[in-house]
C-alpha cells in the first residue's frame, strides 16, 4: 500500500501500525488475510459483549445476545465499512477488481474483520476496543437507543424457535432447495416449513433467498415468523357442555 494511502486509512482508523504489515494483510484478498479473522471473532464479541453488560445493566441475557448478535452481524457490518470507505483500500486481484469487489458485502466485511484483528495484534486489546467502540458499537447503539426502544427482533430464527416453543409447537425445519452462480457469488434459496401441531402435514412454507445459507435462513425465518402473527389466536378447547341438573324436588 502507498504511504498516503497507509497514513489515511491509520487516521481512520486512530492507531499508527508499528507492523505495517499487519494492516496490509488485512486488505489484501486471499486466504492467508483471512487467518485474522479467526481471531477477530474472539475480540469483537468480548468488547461488544462488554460493553452491553455495561450500559444495560437491567437487560436479561436474552435481550443482551440479540443486541450483540446484531452488533457482530454482516448486515451491520458492512455498514461500517462502507462508512469507513474500505473498498477504496482493499488490495484486490484484476478479476475481483473487473467484478465490482470493492463494492462486495462479503470482502468488505472480511476487511473490515481482518482489520479489528490487526489493530489487536499490533497495539493491545485497548487500541482494538477503542476503534470498535469508536466506530461499531457507540454509533449503532445511539441509533437504536434499545434502552427506551426496546430490543428489536434482530434474529429471526431464534425468535422464531422461542415462538415456536411458547405455543407449543414442533419446531421449523430449513430446507436448502437451490444454490446458483459462481463459487465468489452464490445465491442460496432456503425454505422454511411449519408442520401443523395437530398433524405431520407441512402447515407454512416460506422461501427467500440469501448470498448465504444463514442469510436466506433469516429471511424465511421472519416469513414464517409474520405468517404465525396473522394467525388468530388459538380458539380454547372447548369442552362438551353439560344438560342442566333437573331442579331438586
Amino acid at each position: 500500500m502507498k504511504s498516503k494511502e497507509m497514513a489515511a486509512l491509520e487516521a481512520l482508523l486512530g492507531h499508527h501500525f508499528q507492523r505495517p504489515e499487519l494492516l496490509d494483510q488485512a486488505l489484501t484478498h486471499s486466504s492467508q488475510a483471512r487467518e485474522l479473522e479467526f481471531l477477530e471473532d474472539a475480540v469483537l464479541a468480548l468488547v461488544t459483549g462488554e460493553e452491553l453488560f455495561r450500559r444495560f445493566p437491567s437487560f436479561r441475557e436474552g435481550e443482551l445476545s440479540k443486541l450483540r448478535a446484531h452488533l457482530v452481524s454482516e448486515r451491520h457490518l458492512i455498514k461500517v465499512a462502507q462508512t469507513l470507505g474500505l473498498g477504496n483500500y482493499l488490495r484486490l486481484g484484476r478479476g475481483e477488481e473487473k467484478s465490482g469487489g470493492r463494492s462486495k458485502t462479503a470482502l468488505l466485511v472480511d476487511a473490515l474483520e481482518a482489520i479489528l484483528a490487526a489493530l489487536y495484534l499490533d497495539g493491545g486489546l485497548e487500541t482494538a476496543r477503542h476503534f470498535i467502540l469508536q466506530a461499531v458499537v457507540a454509533p449503532e447503539l445511539a441509533r437504536m437507543n434499545p434502552e427506551s426502544s426496546g430490543v428489536p427482533v434482530m434474529d429471526f430464527k431464534s425468535a422464531l424457535q422461542e415462538a415456536l416453543q411458547a405455543a407449543g409447537r414442533p419446531q421449523a425445519s430449513y430446507v436448502l432447495v437451490k444454490e446458483a452462480g459462481p463459487e465468489h457469488s452464490k445465491t442460496f434459496t432456503v425454505e422454511v416449513r411449519l408442520v401443523s401441531t395437530a398433524s405431520t402435514k407441512i402447515e407454512f412454507t416460506g422461501r427467500a433467498e440469501g448470498s448465504t445459507k444463514k442469510k436466506a435462513e433469516q429471511a424465511a425465518a421472519r416469513q414464517a415468523l409474520e405468517y404465525l402473527a396473522s394467525q388468530p389466536a388459538a380458539a380454547e378447547e372447548k369442552t362438551p357442555s353439560k344438560s342442566p341438573a333437573p331442579p331438586s324436588p
